[in-house]
């Protein structure tokens, strides 16, 4: 009976030791599931897991050393109780120091995968930094490049602009250069016009003007010829022609009263008085002439 009690508490050892050593094994199997998201995770998972099946593989050594410990203590039946006792002891301290290892360990691997994720993290966020800041400056560049070429292209329009506004008004001063000689030209050609008009109109004034003096001149020329006609017919009739001549108080080629002469008997005298007496008192020598066929006298 005692035999198979100790037994019995060798068992319960055992089974408490290979528990205490499972468990944290089955703790650090669902943290590394839990981490297997990333590719370094991933990696110090599995290196957790081949760590924690080399201490379990250890911890059963450990475990099937006891119980063979065990085994051949209860096979013993020489063994005193004393030693199964110290025996069991011995295991669960033993068992007890396993634990602390495997939980020092796992803390260990815990901080390590702190850090592998700080790090990782990290590592990440440098890493998005840099493709931050790298596609910043791309989107700066292309920015830039964007407002330089609409730059250029505002520029580019800004000279079409300017050449056409140019274009523009050259063409303008030219319609208006074009306009002006027009103007020059229809104005000296209405003038060139005018002045042929009035040089013409003169011209038929001075035509017109002449052809009236000229008639004029041929009316008083005939008039004259009339005047010297009737002139010499009424000499003719009183004195034949004479200057000399005398009847009674008449004298000369006009048969003038003496007392007219102013006793100048002169031949130039006399054709003076006669043109004034006929003049003042026919009005002229054609009119006298015809006083004279109608009274026989003048």
């Amino acid at each position: 009976m005692m035999f198979k009690h100790n037994f019995k508490k060798v068992l319960s050892a055992t089974a408490f030791a290979v528990a205490l050593v499972v468990a944290p094994a089955a703790n650090v199997l669902a943290a590394t599931n839990d981490a297997s998201s990333t590719q370094q995770s991933a990696t110090a998972t599995s290196q957790d897991q081949q760590a924690s099946q080399d201490q379990a593989a250890s911890q059963s050594s450990d475990a099937n050393q006891s119980s063979a410990t065990a085994t051949s203590a209860s096979s013993s039946t020489s063994t005193s109780s004393a030693t199964s006792t110290s025996t069991v002891k011995k295991t669960t301290k033993k068992a007890k120091k396993t634990t602390k290892k495997s939980k020092k360990k796992t803390s260990k691997k815990k901080a390590v995968k702190k850090v592998a994720k700080k790090t990782t993290k990290k590592k990440a966020t440098k890493k998005a930094k840099k493709t931050s800041k790298r596609a910043t400056k791309k989107t700066t560049k292309a920015a830039t490049a964007a407002v330089t070429a609409s730059a250029d292209q505002s520029h580019a329009t800004d000279q079409q602009d300017d050449a056409a506004k140019k274009a523009a008004e050259v063409a303008a001063k030219k319609a208006a250069a074009a306009k002006k000689a027009a103007a020059k030209k229809a104005a000296a050609k209405k003038k060139a016009a005018a002045k042929k008009a009035a040089a013409a109109k003169k011209k038929a004034a001075k035509k017109k003007a002449a052809a009236k003096k000229k008639a004029a001149k041929k009316k008083a020329a005939a008039k004259k010829s009339s005047e010297k006609a009737a002139k010499y017919w009424i000499a003719m009739r009183e004195s034949g022609g004479y200057y000399t001549a005398r009847n009674g108080s008449c004298y000369g080629r006009y048969q003038l009263l003496i007392s007219y002469l102013g006793g100048d008997l002169s031949k130039k005298n006399q054709e003076r008085t006669a043109d004034r007496y006929v003049y003042g008192r026919y009005g002229s020598w054609v009119n006298a002439k015809r006083f004279w066929l109608a009274h026989n006298w003048y």
